[in-house]
């Protein structure tokens, strides 16, 4: 299409100057907006072409089972979570293990591969440092959970074992509602953590040796 038009304004003759005396000048070449346009239309045609490559590949590795996020994979089939239900850490730990695990987890223990132990979880609070004046300055958060996975038989596929997570953050009475905020924030990520430590170790568990 560029080419025709390109052929036809080749071939035009050149309008007459009226004050050089009818002599012709050369006028502008006037391919310039359709090769421009051409241009933005292959441009264009290269992005999308570029597009559809990317979300065909996207669409081939999920076939192929690539996940960015990928399963987590235990080392046991059915898990039992005995962990208080008033335990702020417990519905958040069932619905994290529940989230695209490779274990399934069971209302009872006695229909349980492995039952998960939540024996402790505590939050300590403390002072970290003292302005100049005596006030405090900065604070220590700790969260601690002690926790065993072990069959219906008693016997250990991990042995207690303990996660620790600690945040600190600065503090001036000034500033108590907005620093009390950061406060629970803190918790909230500390214990997300935490969880992410426990599910990490559940994939190290081992069947006992019989």
């Amino acid at each position: 299409m560029w080419c025709a038009e390109s052929r036809r304004h080749s071939r035009a003759k050149p309008a007459p100057d009226p004050i050089a005396g009818g002599n012709p000048v050369a006028s502008a070449p006037k391919t310039l907006g359709p090769r421009l346009r051409r241009d933005d239309e292959c441009a264009s045609r290269s992005a999308f072409a570029r597009l559809g490559v990317g979300l065909a590949l996207s669409g081939a590795l999920v076939a192929c089972g690539f996940h960015l996020r990928g399963e987590v994979h235990y080392p046991f089939d059915t898990l039992y979570l005995n962990s208080p239900a008033s335990q702020p850490l417990t519905t958040d730990l069932r619905r994290s293990l529940q989230g695209g695990a490779s274990a399934q987890i069971v209302p009872s223990a006695d229909q349980a591969q492995v039952i998960l132990d939540i024996t402790t979880v505590e939050n300590n609070k403390q002072i970290l440092s003292l302005s100049s004046g005596g006030k405090v300055s900065e604070f220590l958060l700790t969260k601690r959970v002690l926790f065993r996975v072990h069959d219906k038989d008693g016997n250990d596929w991990l042995p207690t074992a303990e996660v620790v997570v600690r945040r600190t953050y600065t503090y001036t009475d000034t500033e108590a509602l907005a620093k009390e905020y950061e406060e629970q924030r803190l918790w909230l990520d500390m214990q997300d953590d935490a969880i992410q430590l426990i599910v990490r170790r559940l994939q190290s568990a081992k069947k006992p040796v019989a």
